[in-house]
């Protein structure tokens, strides 16, 4: 192994709370990639290996680091990444390309479109072309404003007003507009509903998890512009040093066999042999493997393995169990699977 490190950004935040964030701490260990440091602030080591390298930092500002190739890596949610590369290409005219390589299936919200209860209209489209016969600001506050923003102007150019509002500004709430007509954004540091329930803004962009705050706030959703989860992104660059793309096949590869190992178990049991074609017809009509069951066979009995979805399979884990110890079976183990890879096909990007 050569002297290359690959360069990690470790989100500062809710992801580095052992208890909060999908718990990317315990992914990161379960894949091999232990972290000492990063669950209290930082900084941030990998105890076990020496190939890779914490960067603490925010999420918010990944998007800006992975364009200068400061990071190799990013763990971020989509949505700040996404906020970045549209306030590079809105404010600045500045194109960033980068890519997600893995979602982490943890961190998942949406961006949702809210305005007061009282709105008549239910379409983000009708709203703004009733509003813009009204008035020349569209006033919104967001704690995403350029997500926002490139929402707004969409939705303008569908109703073709987009030419007449296409100015925008984007500032800290309540400031002084800079503009006199077209989409005034006021960036925020929370509590979007109260600014639209109390008039501070004609409409918001919420992030929300269930839409409750929403809900208690009597504010009315008109649409989700954008999911988002927590996922790993690149610069796609980095393919173009083998040896930093070999390092990051290898990290991605061990964090997808983590997330790919969640709500799995491995089940072992013996049958006689005289039993086998029940017990594989019995698998095979509840779909309990893949391209064929993994097994041992001896002279008079045959040792299965099994793997078993415990979040939603069809046949519940408890009646796998049961019906295979009817159908013969015995000695039925059920051990834990910290990894589960099924290939390096997986993390073809």
């Amino acid at each position: 192994m050569s002297n290359s490190k690959l360069t990690i950004g470790m989100p500062a935040g809710s992801l580095a709370n052992p208890t909060r964030g999908g718990n990317l701490i315990k992914l990161l260990e379960d894949s091999g990639f232990k972290t000492s440091g990063y669950e209290a602030g930082g900084p941030s080591v990998f105890k076990t290996v020496n190939f890779l390298y914490g960067w603490d930092g925010r999420p918010q500002e990944f998007s800006s680091q992975l364009a200068l190739e400061e990071l190799d890596v990013a763990i971020a949610g989509d949505d700040w990444i996404e906020e970045r590369i549209l306030e590079f290409k809105l404010e600045y005219n500045t194109q960033i390309d980068l890519q997600r390589v893995l979602p982490l299936n943890r961190g998942g919200v949406k961006l949702v479109g809210i305005v007061k209860g009282d709105t008549e209209l239910d379409t983000t489209e009708a709203y703004l072309n009733d509003l813009t016969e009204k008035q020349d600001l569209i006033v919104v506050a967001t704690e995403m404003p350029y997500l926002a923003l490139n929402w707004l102007r969409g939705v303008l150019q569908k109703i073709d007003r987009l030419d007449e509002f296409n100015d925008f500004s984007v500032q800290k709430y309540k400031s002084p507009s800079k503009i006199k007509k077209g989409v005034l954004i006021y960036e925020t540091w929370g509590k979007t509903e109260s600014k639209v329930l109390n008039g501070g803004a004609d409409l918001g962009l919420e992030i929300t998890q269930s839409g409750s705050a929403i809900k208690n706030y009597g504010l009315k959703i008109l649409e989700t512009v954008y999911t988002s989860q927590t996922s790993i992104w690149i610069n796609p660059t980095l393919k173009n040093n083998e040896e930093k793309c070999e390092l990051l096949n290898m990290f991605l590869l061990n964090i997808y066999g983590s997330i790919n190992a969640e709500n799995k178990v491995l089940v072992t049991f013996n049958v006689p042999n005289t039993h086998r074609e029940i017990i594989e017809n019995y698998l095979n009509e509840n779909n309990l493997f893949a391209d064929e069951p993994t097994m041992s066979v001896g002279k008079t009995y045959t040792v299965y393995n099994i793997q078993v979805d415990t979040s939603g399979s069809k046949v519940p884990l408890a009646m796998v169990r049961y019906q295979l110890a009817k159908l013969g079976a015995t000695n039925i183990d059920t051990l834990p699977i910290q990894s589960s890879i099924q290939s390096l096909e997986a993390i073809k990007f």
